[in-house]
Parts: C-alpha cells; sequence; structure tokens
C-alpha cells in the first residue's frame, strides 16, 4: 500500500486519521482557491468541509447594520422553505442567536448556536417554526444541531455562515468542532473575499448596529407596555426563562412573573406561543 493509500484509507481502513484530512483539505482549499469570485465557491465550501465532517444543511447570510439581511448562498439542497425565508429575512431574523452575534460584533471564529442562545430558546417558538426558521421543516421538526462561522465582512458588518445537521441525526461531537475550527481561517478569508463587495452600491448605515432589533423591541406595543415590560418581552421571546430574566435583571423570580401577566393581560393573550405571534406580526408588518 502507498503513503498516499495509507493516509486516505486512515488507522484501520475505515475512519480517516489525521493524514487523511489533512490530504483532504490541501485538495478542498486548492479547489476554493481556484473558485474565488465564481458563483460555485460557496458550494466547493460545501464540499470541502463536508469531506472534513459530515453534516445536511448550509447558508451563509450577511446582517448589514440597520438593515435587513442579504441571503448570500443556499446550501438547503431541495428543502421547501416556503415563507420561512422572506419572513426571516423581513424580521424573524432578529431572534437569531447568530444574528445577535454578528451584531454585537463576537471575535471571528466557529461557534455552537447554543454558545450564544438564552436558556429556554431551543424549546421556544422560534427555533421550532417552520413558518418562520427557512432550515426547519414542517415534516421533520428541528435541527439536531447548528453551528456556524462568524466572519468580518468589508463595510464593518458580519456574516454567518451556518453547517447543519437534520432533526434525527446526531450534534456534532467536539473532535468534529476541533477539525472544523483548525480550517477556519481558510474559510474566513474565502467568504471575505467572495463578498468584499457586497457594499459596492448599496446603502448601509455602518454606525446602527442592532438598530434593528431595538426599532422592533421599542415599537412592538409600545402604547401598552411599560419600559420594563418591554424589555422582559424581548429576554422571553429570544429564549431567557423566568430564572434566567431575573438573573438578568437582579430582580425576584416573583416579580417577574408578575410581569408577564401583567405584559399578557395588556396584550389580550394567554401563552407565550400567542406573544411569539404578535411579534412576529408586528416585525412583518
Amino acid at each position: 500500500m502507498t503513503k498516499m493509500q495509507d493516509a486516505r484509507m486512515g488507522e484501520g481502513g475505515s475512519k480517516p486519521g489525521v493524514g487523511a484530512r489533512l490530504v483532504v483539505w490541501q485538495h478542498g482549499t486548492a479547489d476554493i482557491m481556484a473558485s474565488l469570485g465564481s458563483r460555485e465557491l460557496p458550494h466547493v465550501l460545501d464540499r470541502s468541509l463536508r469531506r472534513l465532517v459530515p453534516f445536511d444543511l448550509t447558508v451563509i447570510f450577511a446582517y448589514p447594520d440597520g438593515a435587513h439581511p442579504v441571503f448570500l448562498h443556499n446550501g438547503l439542497h431541495g428543502h421547501e422553505f416556503g415563507p420561512a425565508l422572506e419572513n426571516y429575512l423581513n424580521g424573524a431574523y432578529l431572534l437569531d442567536p447568530f444574528y445577535t452575534a454578528c451584531a454585537q460584533r463576537v471575535p471571528p471564529g466557529l461557534y455552537r448556536m447554543r454558545d450564544f442562545a438564552p436558556d429556554e430558546f431551543f424549546s421556544g417558538d422560534y427555533v421550532n417554526s417552520w413558518e418562520v426558521h427557512p432550515c426547519i421543516s414542517m415534516e421533520s421538526g428541528s435541527l439536531a444541531e447548528e453551528i456556524g462561522y462568524m466572519v468580518p465582512l468589508q463595510g464593518g458588518f458580519m456574516a454567518s455562515y451556518s453547517l447543519m445537521r437534520r432533526n434525527g441525526g446526531q450534534p456534532f461531537s467536539n473532535a468534529e468542532i476541533d477539525i472544523l475550527r483548525h480550517v477556519e481561517p481558510v474559510v474566513r478569508q474565502a467568504i471575505s473575499l467572495q463578498w468584499q463587495d457586497l457594499t459596492r452600491g448599496k446603502r448601509f448605515d455602518a454606525g446602527r448596529r442592532g438598530a434593528m432589533m431595538e426599532l422592533a423591541f421599542e415599537s412592538f406595543a409600545s402604547d401598552l407596555l411599560s419600559g420594563r415590560e418591554a424589555l422582559i418581552v424581548q429576554m422571553i421571546l429570544r429564549g431567557h426563562s423566568t430564572l434566567s430574566i431575573a438573573n438578568t435583571l437582579g430582580i425576584a423570580e416573583g416579580t417577574v412573573k408578575n410581569h408577564r401577566k401583567s405584559i399578557y393581560a395588556k396584550l389580550g393573550i394567554a401563552s407565550q406561543q400567542e406573544l411569539f405571534t404578535r411579534f412576529i406580526r408586528h416585525v412583518l408588518g
């Protein structure tokens, strides 16, 4: 057996070893470099990374300050997102932890969504709604896991490149995350160069970081809710539990519960799902 064959086979002739992954990534890097500037670049990125670690779906969104997201890459492979993509782009993205991370300018790198998500986010309405989350299927439900590369773009804002596994699969292992983190500099540079002219001919307000989120929550039922109630509504919708809200604001859990009762009464609703629906209608309206 040649050294090349041994590298491709990996230890035990089944799983690829470090040498195999290095060879695979070297070829992937060459393909990425050759594809820069072409429409194929994001698909080449998908293929190159998938040879290292398996995943099912990908998307790339850019999040300009003071503007709606820009949909840069559809790696959903025939997944039907119906109205969800339009709803996401028009306002539901405000509840996406990756959007929040980009608005807060987290350091570039690869992150699990749970690195940013509040404690009850994954049991909440947004992450499980096929009507506003473009990667959720009405048939198969939520995802096993979503991870993402956070990438700075020229113009001062950021993009997220999400890699996802469908419901029924396994979350990414720590070893798989380590592999994907090792190749992050190439991924980041490729995305940055591919969309370096994204702002050309377009007007983005580079000084309004997170302004869309602030405006959406400030204007939601502003004639009915107090400032403290509006803040608690934001935290509920983003996936914070009563305990998390209490700890964050430095108040008692009972006080948070009283605020929730007051909010529901003022809005004429009886559940968190109704609150979510009202907010989504507000941002889409």
